[in-house]
Protein backbone atom coordinates (compact mmCIF):
# COMPACT_ATOMS: atom_id res chain seq x y z
CA UNK A 1 0.00 0.00 0.00
CA UNK A 2 1.30 3.43 -0.93
CA UNK A 3 2.40 5.53 1.99
CA UNK A 4 0.86 8.87 2.93
CA UNK A 5 2.52 12.15 2.08
CA UNK A 6 2.37 14.86 4.76
CA UNK A 7 3.10 18.57 4.80
CA UNK A 8 2.42 20.87 7.73
CA UNK A 9 1.65 24.49 8.48
CA UNK A 10 1.43 25.85 12.01
CA UNK A 11 -0.89 28.58 13.28
CA UNK A 12 0.28 29.88 16.65
CA UNK A 13 -1.93 31.74 19.11
CA UNK A 14 -1.76 35.58 18.94
CA UNK A 15 -0.21 35.84 22.40
CA UNK A 16 2.70 33.51 21.62
CA UNK A 17 6.16 34.96 21.26
CA UNK A 18 8.80 33.79 18.76
CA UNK A 19 10.15 31.21 21.19
CA UNK A 20 6.69 29.85 21.98
CA UNK A 21 5.83 29.73 18.30
CA UNK A 22 8.98 27.75 17.52
CA UNK A 23 8.17 25.39 20.39
CA UNK A 24 4.66 24.87 19.03
CA UNK A 25 6.09 24.01 15.60
CA UNK A 26 8.32 21.35 17.13
CA UNK A 27 5.56 19.85 19.26
CA UNK A 28 2.76 19.96 16.70
CA UNK A 29 3.26 16.40 15.40
CA UNK A 30 3.38 15.07 18.96
CA UNK A 31 -0.16 16.26 19.70
CA UNK A 32 -2.42 13.48 18.42
CA UNK A 33 -5.59 15.44 19.12
CA UNK A 34 -4.49 18.73 17.54
CA UNK A 35 -6.79 20.38 14.98
CA UNK A 36 -5.96 18.68 11.71
CA UNK A 37 -6.88 19.42 8.14
CA UNK A 38 -6.10 16.57 5.80
CA UNK A 39 -6.50 16.02 2.09
CA UNK A 40 -7.25 12.68 0.52
CA UNK A 41 -5.09 11.45 -2.31
CA UNK A 42 -7.82 12.52 -4.73
CA UNK A 43 -7.85 16.10 -3.41
CA UNK A 44 -10.68 16.10 -0.83
CA UNK A 45 -10.10 17.89 2.47
CA UNK A 46 -10.37 16.25 5.89
CA UNK A 47 -10.72 18.10 9.19
CA UNK A 48 -10.19 16.61 12.65
CA UNK A 49 -11.46 18.22 15.84
CA UNK A 50 -9.13 20.18 18.12
CA UNK A 51 -8.46 19.07 21.67
CA UNK A 52 -9.51 21.70 24.22
CA UNK A 53 -6.07 21.79 25.87
CA UNK A 54 -4.02 22.38 22.71
CA UNK A 55 -3.46 25.57 20.70
CA UNK A 56 -5.25 25.75 17.37
CA UNK A 57 -3.07 24.18 14.71
CA UNK A 58 -3.58 22.85 11.21
CA UNK A 59 -1.88 20.21 9.09
CA UNK A 60 -2.40 19.69 5.37
CA UNK A 61 -2.19 15.95 4.82
CA UNK A 62 -2.45 13.74 1.75
CA UNK A 63 -3.27 10.15 2.62
CA UNK A 64 -4.00 6.98 0.68
CA UNK A 65 -7.76 6.81 1.11
CA UNK A 66 -7.65 3.00 1.14
CA UNK A 67 -6.55 3.40 4.75
CA UNK A 68 -10.05 4.70 5.49
CA UNK A 69 -11.76 1.65 3.95
CA UNK A 70 -12.38 -1.78 5.44
CA UNK A 71 -10.08 -4.28 3.67
CA UNK A 72 -12.80 -6.95 3.81
CA UNK A 73 -15.84 -5.16 2.32
CA UNK A 74 -13.93 -2.12 0.91
CA UNK A 75 -16.56 0.25 2.28
CA UNK A 76 -15.50 3.33 4.29
CA UNK A 77 -14.82 2.66 7.95
CA UNK A 78 -17.41 3.92 10.40
CA UNK A 79 -17.43 3.37 14.15
CA UNK A 80 -17.01 0.88 15.64
CA UNK A 81 -13.72 -0.14 14.01
CA UNK A 82 -12.04 -3.37 15.15
CA UNK A 83 -8.40 -4.45 15.21
CA UNK A 84 -6.81 -7.79 15.96
CA UNK A 85 -3.57 -8.22 17.92
CA UNK A 86 -1.63 -8.52 14.67
CA UNK A 87 -2.90 -5.11 13.54
CA UNK A 88 -5.47 -6.24 10.94
CA UNK A 89 -8.51 -3.98 10.71
CA UNK A 90 -12.18 -4.66 10.00
CA UNK A 91 -15.45 -2.76 10.24
CA UNK A 92 -18.18 -3.74 12.67
CA UNK A 93 -20.41 -5.26 9.96
CA UNK A 94 -17.65 -7.59 8.77
CA UNK A 95 -16.62 -8.63 12.28
CA UNK A 96 -20.24 -9.53 13.05
CA UNK A 97 -20.17 -12.02 10.17
CA UNK A 98 -16.91 -13.69 11.23
CA UNK A 99 -17.12 -16.86 13.35
CA UNK A 100 -16.47 -15.81 16.94
CA UNK A 101 -15.01 -12.52 15.64
CA UNK A 102 -11.84 -14.35 14.64
CA UNK A 103 -9.40 -12.73 12.19
CA UNK A 104 -9.03 -14.83 9.02
CA UNK A 105 -5.82 -13.04 8.05
CA UNK A 106 -3.90 -14.32 11.06
CA UNK A 107 -1.89 -17.41 10.06
CA UNK A 108 -2.26 -19.21 13.37
CA UNK A 109 -5.96 -18.51 13.52
CA UNK A 110 -5.61 -17.14 17.02
CA UNK A 111 -6.29 -13.49 16.29
CA UNK A 112 -9.54 -12.05 17.60
CA UNK A 113 -10.92 -8.61 16.85
CA UNK A 114 -11.34 -6.08 19.62
CA UNK A 115 -12.78 -2.55 19.46
CA UNK A 116 -10.26 0.18 18.67
CA UNK A 117 -11.40 3.51 20.21
CA UNK A 118 -8.40 5.37 18.76
CA UNK A 119 -9.42 4.50 15.20
CA UNK A 120 -13.04 5.31 16.01
CA UNK A 121 -11.90 8.83 16.92
CA UNK A 122 -9.96 9.19 13.67
CA UNK A 123 -12.82 7.88 11.54
CA UNK A 124 -15.38 10.10 13.30
CA UNK A 125 -13.28 13.25 12.84
CA UNK A 126 -12.24 12.66 9.23
CA UNK A 127 -14.19 15.00 6.99
CA UNK A 128 -14.09 15.78 3.28
CA UNK A 129 -15.47 18.66 1.27
CA UNK A 130 -18.77 17.94 -0.46
CA UNK A 131 -18.06 17.49 -4.19
CA UNK A 132 -21.26 19.27 -5.23
CA UNK A 133 -20.56 22.76 -6.54
CA UNK A 134 -21.83 25.46 -4.19
CA UNK A 135 -22.07 23.24 -1.10
CA UNK A 136 -19.91 24.63 1.74
CA UNK A 137 -20.13 21.55 3.95
CA UNK A 138 -17.36 19.27 5.11
CA UNK A 139 -18.90 15.84 5.63
CA UNK A 140 -17.68 12.90 7.70
CA UNK A 141 -15.93 10.67 5.18
CA UNK A 142 -18.08 7.59 5.69
CA UNK A 143 -21.24 9.74 5.26
CA UNK A 144 -20.26 11.31 1.92
CA UNK A 145 -22.37 8.98 -0.23
CA UNK A 146 -25.44 9.53 1.95
CA UNK A 147 -24.93 13.30 1.96
CA UNK A 148 -24.64 13.45 -1.82
CA UNK A 149 -28.08 11.88 -2.24
CA UNK A 150 -29.72 14.58 -0.07
CA UNK A 151 -27.45 17.59 -0.63
CA UNK A 152 -29.45 20.70 -1.61
CA UNK A 153 -26.75 21.44 -4.19
CA UNK A 154 -26.98 18.01 -5.84
CA UNK A 155 -27.32 18.32 -9.63
CA UNK A 156 -30.80 18.37 -11.16
CA UNK A 157 -31.73 17.47 -14.73
CA UNK A 158 -33.63 19.56 -17.24
CA UNK A 159 -36.72 17.67 -18.43
CA UNK A 160 -37.38 19.76 -21.53
CA UNK A 161 -37.52 17.40 -24.54
CA UNK A 162 -34.12 16.81 -26.11
CA UNK A 163 -32.20 18.77 -23.46
CA UNK A 164 -29.48 17.03 -21.48
CA UNK A 165 -28.54 19.91 -19.17
CA UNK A 166 -27.54 18.97 -15.61
CA UNK A 167 -26.75 21.56 -12.93
CA UNK A 168 -27.37 22.78 -9.39
CA UNK A 169 -30.96 23.95 -8.71
CA UNK A 170 -30.18 27.67 -9.02
CA UNK A 171 -28.24 27.05 -12.23
CA UNK A 172 -31.13 24.96 -13.55
CA UNK A 173 -33.52 27.84 -12.91
CA UNK A 174 -31.30 30.17 -14.95
CA UNK A 175 -31.03 27.56 -17.70
CA UNK A 176 -34.80 27.12 -17.92
CA UNK A 177 -35.30 30.88 -18.14
CA UNK A 178 -32.59 31.75 -20.66
CA UNK A 179 -32.63 28.66 -22.88
CA UNK A 180 -36.26 27.51 -22.70
CA UNK A 181 -37.94 30.87 -21.94
CA UNK A 182 -39.63 29.55 -18.79
CA UNK A 183 -40.94 32.52 -16.73
CA UNK A 184 -39.48 33.12 -13.27
CA UNK A 185 -41.31 34.67 -10.34
CA UNK A 186 -40.35 35.29 -6.72
CA UNK A 187 -42.66 34.10 -3.95
CA UNK A 188 -42.74 35.07 -0.30
CA UNK A 189 -42.93 32.27 2.23
CA UNK A 190 -46.04 32.27 4.39
CA UNK A 191 -48.05 34.52 2.07
CA UNK A 192 -50.48 33.66 -0.70
CA UNK A 193 -49.57 34.61 -4.25
CA UNK A 194 -52.02 34.74 -7.14
CA UNK A 195 -50.83 33.48 -10.52
CA UNK A 196 -52.46 33.18 -13.90
CA UNK A 197 -51.01 30.10 -15.54
CA UNK A 198 -51.61 29.72 -19.29
CA UNK A 199 -52.57 26.16 -20.09
CA UNK A 200 -50.43 26.50 -23.22
CA UNK A 201 -47.29 27.38 -21.17
CA UNK A 202 -46.88 24.45 -18.79
CA UNK A 203 -43.85 25.64 -16.77
CA UNK A 204 -43.20 28.36 -14.19
CA UNK A 205 -40.11 28.70 -11.97
CA UNK A 206 -40.68 30.05 -8.46
CA UNK A 207 -37.84 31.37 -6.31
CA UNK A 208 -38.07 31.62 -2.53
CA UNK A 209 -37.69 35.26 -1.55
CA UNK A 210 -35.11 34.80 1.22
CA UNK A 211 -33.09 31.79 0.08
CA UNK A 212 -33.53 31.48 -3.71
CA UNK A 213 -34.86 27.97 -3.24
CA UNK A 214 -36.09 26.72 -6.62
CA UNK A 215 -39.63 25.39 -7.12
CA UNK A 216 -41.16 24.37 -10.41
CA UNK A 217 -44.86 24.61 -11.21
CA UNK A 218 -46.10 22.33 -13.97
CA UNK A 219 -49.44 22.36 -15.76
CA UNK A 220 -50.70 19.26 -17.56
CA UNK A 221 -53.85 17.65 -18.91
CA UNK A 222 -55.52 14.72 -17.18
CA UNK A 223 -58.19 14.20 -19.85
CA UNK A 224 -61.84 15.25 -20.23
CA UNK A 225 -60.82 18.88 -20.06
CA UNK A 226 -59.39 18.49 -16.53
CA UNK A 227 -56.13 20.30 -15.81
CA UNK A 228 -53.58 19.27 -13.19
CA UNK A 229 -51.15 21.64 -11.47
CA UNK A 230 -48.17 20.26 -9.56
CA UNK A 231 -45.28 21.87 -7.72
CA UNK A 232 -41.98 20.34 -6.61
CA UNK A 233 -38.81 21.55 -4.95
CA UNK A 234 -35.75 21.20 -7.17
CA UNK A 235 -33.32 19.23 -5.05
CA UNK A 236 -32.08 15.68 -4.57
CA UNK A 237 -35.03 13.31 -4.89
CA UNK A 238 -33.62 11.08 -2.13
CA UNK A 239 -34.23 13.87 0.38
CA UNK A 240 -37.11 12.13 2.11
CA UNK A 241 -37.75 14.66 4.85
CA UNK A 242 -40.21 17.28 3.56
CA UNK A 243 -38.99 20.84 4.02
CA UNK A 244 -42.01 22.73 2.72
CA UNK A 245 -45.78 22.65 2.90
CA UNK A 246 -47.81 24.00 0.02
CA UNK A 247 -51.42 25.01 -0.57
CA UNK A 248 -52.79 25.26 -4.09
CA UNK A 249 -56.32 26.44 -4.76
CA UNK A 250 -58.57 27.89 -7.44
CA UNK A 251 -61.80 29.83 -6.75
CA UNK A 252 -65.00 29.73 -8.77
CA UNK A 253 -67.40 32.59 -8.22
CA UNK A 254 -71.06 31.68 -8.53
CA UNK A 255 -72.75 34.40 -10.59
CA UNK A 256 -76.19 33.94 -9.03
CA UNK A 257 -75.30 34.29 -5.36
CA UNK A 258 -71.84 35.80 -5.18
CA UNK A 259 -70.48 32.81 -3.27
CA UNK A 260 -67.26 31.09 -4.21
CA UNK A 261 -66.65 27.42 -4.75
CA UNK A 262 -63.09 26.22 -4.38
CA UNK A 263 -60.84 23.32 -5.28
CA UNK A 264 -57.85 23.05 -2.92
CA UNK A 265 -54.97 20.76 -2.06
CA UNK A 266 -52.85 21.10 1.09
CA UNK A 267 -49.72 18.97 0.96
CA UNK A 268 -46.13 18.40 1.95
CA UNK A 269 -44.05 19.28 -1.07
CA UNK A 270 -41.87 16.54 -2.48
CA UNK A 271 -38.39 17.01 -3.89
CA UNK A 272 -37.23 15.99 -7.34
CA UNK A 273 -33.92 15.98 -9.17
CA UNK A 274 -35.92 16.02 -12.44
CA UNK A 275 -38.43 18.81 -11.71
CA UNK A 276 -41.04 19.50 -14.33
CA UNK A 277 -41.65 15.95 -15.49
CA UNK A 278 -45.06 15.33 -17.06
CA UNK A 279 -47.87 15.42 -14.51
CA UNK A 280 -49.40 11.98 -14.06
CA UNK A 281 -52.58 10.86 -12.35
CA UNK A 282 -50.51 9.00 -9.76
CA UNK A 283 -48.59 12.12 -8.77
CA UNK A 284 -49.18 12.68 -5.02
CA UNK A 285 -48.78 16.45 -5.12
CA UNK A 286 -51.08 17.98 -7.68
CA UNK A 287 -54.27 20.02 -7.83
CA UNK A 288 -57.09 18.89 -10.10
CA UNK A 289 -58.79 21.82 -11.83
CA UNK A 290 -62.13 21.15 -13.57
CA UNK A 291 -62.66 23.02 -16.88
CA UNK A 292 -65.30 25.34 -15.38
CA UNK A 293 -62.58 26.88 -13.15
CA UNK A 294 -60.45 28.00 -16.09
CA UNK A 295 -60.73 31.60 -17.29
CA UNK A 296 -60.01 33.20 -20.67
CA UNK A 297 -56.62 34.83 -20.99
CA UNK A 298 -56.49 38.59 -21.05
CA UNK A 299 -54.99 38.54 -24.56
CA UNK A 300 -56.27 36.37 -27.41
CA UNK A 301 -53.96 33.86 -29.06
CA UNK A 302 -52.40 34.47 -32.46
CA UNK A 303 -55.29 32.84 -34.34
CA UNK A 304 -57.82 35.06 -32.59
CA UNK A 305 -59.08 32.35 -30.24
CA UNK A 306 -59.05 33.00 -26.51
CA UNK A 307 -56.55 30.79 -24.66
CA UNK A 308 -57.41 29.57 -21.19
CA UNK A 309 -55.61 30.17 -17.90
CA UNK A 310 -55.62 28.69 -14.42
CA UNK A 311 -56.29 31.46 -11.83
CA UNK A 312 -54.10 29.78 -9.23
CA UNK A 313 -53.45 30.77 -5.63
CA UNK A 314 -50.35 29.32 -3.99
CA UNK A 315 -48.83 29.54 -0.54
CA UNK A 316 -45.51 27.90 0.41
CA UNK A 317 -44.50 27.52 4.05
CA UNK A 318 -41.31 26.23 5.62
CA UNK A 319 -42.24 23.34 7.86
CA UNK A 320 -39.68 24.27 10.55
CA UNK A 321 -36.59 26.43 10.93
CA UNK A 322 -33.75 24.80 9.05
CA UNK A 323 -30.63 25.60 7.09
CA UNK A 324 -28.74 23.94 4.27
CA UNK A 325 -25.96 23.18 6.71
CA UNK A 326 -28.26 20.68 8.44
CA UNK A 327 -29.43 18.92 5.29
Amino acid sequence: MQGAAVEGRSRASPDQGPADEESAKKARLDLPDAHVKQELADGGAIVAAAAPYSPREELAVRIDKRLLHCPLCTLPFKPPVFQCKAGHLACGCCVAQLPCGQCKACVDGGGFFDPCPALDAVVSSTRVECPNAGCPRYVTYHEVAEHQTTCPHAPCRCTEPGCGYVGAPQALAGHLHTVHSVPVRAVQYGKASQLRLPVSAPRLVLLGDDDNRVFLLSVGALGAGVTAVSVVCARASAATRPRFACKLWVNLEAANCGKEDMVLVDMHMRSSSSPGAVVAAGEPTFLTVPPMYLVPAAAASGDGAASMEVPLHIRIDKLSPWSDALV
